[in-house]
């Protein structure tokens, strides 16, 4: 992944040294289980604790010469153990290696994510809060509907990441797993206990079995999540970047001073943070399809996902990463501009109130059909105006409904705050408050 894009902490599980390191550990702890098993010597395992270190750009001028990035880590470390080396690796093959050092750093990617979520719902909720009963325009088909506040629209992507983190926890759990299962899987040449040992160690849990490498369904799950996480990321930025386009202009991303906006046009303030997480979004979505693809091995293993997971591990992680940081910072400093939001619900006239002016006219006689005939008929004329005219003097002017509702009842009916009757009944579910 581009520096532009990374955050250090995340950048740091992927590095050479760090997956070395998770490397020497399960070659380490399986010589300790071994030795525990009277397998190897255990001064054996002692000396490779000891004397066991490695050096990256040696491993790879060995593996330039034997095609093989494990047996360059080993011939690598063993120059540095000495005798002791050869019992390293004892019963184990290749996958056994790779495959739970994927675990490791997926899990360890994973709790990253899980802080990143909880900064985003703590940024979210606050501002949430902050805009309880702020009220707005809720849209649909990008047309207006009736009020919300902006509140419940903080309130319902709280909500969606709050399912996100569920998420991202039942497939961590799924993907936290070890196999130390030698070739093919069937332990032949390993006993199980070193299988458990270094799942303990490493904080993973046992791979009930292993084909020689850890069943890719696992993965598979795991970067659908990171996909549906990444669309929920875009959801959120696709709203505030539709507020804050001209027209409507309810919210905009902070705009720090000296910051430009065009190289042509000095006006400019654009939603570049937002529309940089549309981006990323479907940069994440796209790993989730090779991971998929990568469920289908040949027999017991083929090595076609390790190019993909050599690219989708990193990149996918790193950029949901960097997307969660970077909607955090946004969500924390954007600008609400309650004014904006109450100028936009009244510019149509009223026509935001015509469900209740609908309903009342059904409760107090008419047919529903001919109720709606008789809004809709003055409701066009408020629309075609685009506002000048207000649905209300329409409705009190109408035979038919002046027949039904007097103007007090009418007048009622366009109460704004009949519609927030049950914010605190949303908030109480969504944040348990």
């Amino acid at each position: 992944m581009i520096p532009r894009y990374s955050r250090p902490e995340m950048v740091a599980i992927w590095e050479p040294e760090s997956k070395f390191q998770i490397w020497f550990e399960i070659e380490a702890h399986a010589t300790d289980a071994l030795a525990e098993l009277g397998v190897v010597p255990k001064e054996a395992a002692a000396a490779i604790w000891a004397k066991g270190k490695f050096d990256v750009a040696r491993i790879d001028e060995i593996e330039r010469e034997v095609k093989h990035d494990v047996i360059a880590f080993l011939t690598n470390v063993a120059e540095n153990v000495g005798e002791e080396s050869r019992f390293m690796h004892q019963g184990m093959t290749s996958s056994d290696v790779l495959d739970t050092c994927l675990a490791v750093q997926l899990a360890r990617a994973s709790d990253i994510l899980l802080d990143d979520i909880d900064a985003l719902l703590a940024a979210i909720k606050k501002r949430a809060y902050e805009h309880k009963f702020t009220p707005t325009i809720g849209r649909s088909h990008g047309i207006h509907g009736e009020p919300v506040t902006f509140g419940l629209k903080l309130a319902q992507a709280y909500a969606e990441f709050e399912r996100n983190r569920e998420r991202l926890v039942a497939a961590r759990k799924e993907i936290a797993t070890c196999a130390i299962s030698g070739a093919v899987g069937t332990f032949a040449n390993i006993d199980p206990k070193v299988e458990e040992h270094v799942a303990e160690k490493l904080g993973l849990t046992v791979e009930p079995i292993s084909t020689q490498v850890i069943p890719r369904d696992r993965h598979a799950q795991f970067f659908a999540t990171l996909g549906v996480i990444a669309s929920s990321v875009e959801r959120l930025a696709v709203e505030i970047r539709h507020l804050q386009r001209t027209e409507v202009l309810e919210a905009e991303e902070y705009f720090s001073p000296g910051q430009k906006g065009s190289s042509a046009m000095p006006h400019k303030r654009n939603p570049i943070l937002t529309e940089n997480l549309t981006g990323l979004a479907r940069m994440v979505r796209s790993y989730a399809l090779p991971a998929m693809e990568n469920v289908a091995l040949w027999h017991e293993r083929d090595i076609s996902h390790s190019s993909v997971e050599r690219m989708i591990g990193p990149d996918a992680t790193i950029t949901l990463d960097f997307s969660l940081a970077r909607l955090t910072g946004v969500i924390e400093k954007l600008l609400i501009y309650p004014e904006r939001m109450q100028k936009n619900l009244d510019r149509m006239g009223g026509l935001v109130h015509s469900q209740r002016v609908l309903l009342a006219l059904t409760q107090a006689g008419i047919s529903r059909e001919d109720s709606y005939r008789i809004v809709q008929r003055n409701a066009m004329k408020v629309w075609e105006s685009d506002g000048e005219i207000a649905l209300l003097d329409l409705l009190k002017a109408d035979p038919d409904v002046s027949a039904k509702l007097s103007d007090a009842e009418l007048e009622e009916r366009f109460n704004l705050d009949y519609h927030f009757k049950h914010v605190d009944t949303i908030f109480a579910r969504v944040f348990g408050e």
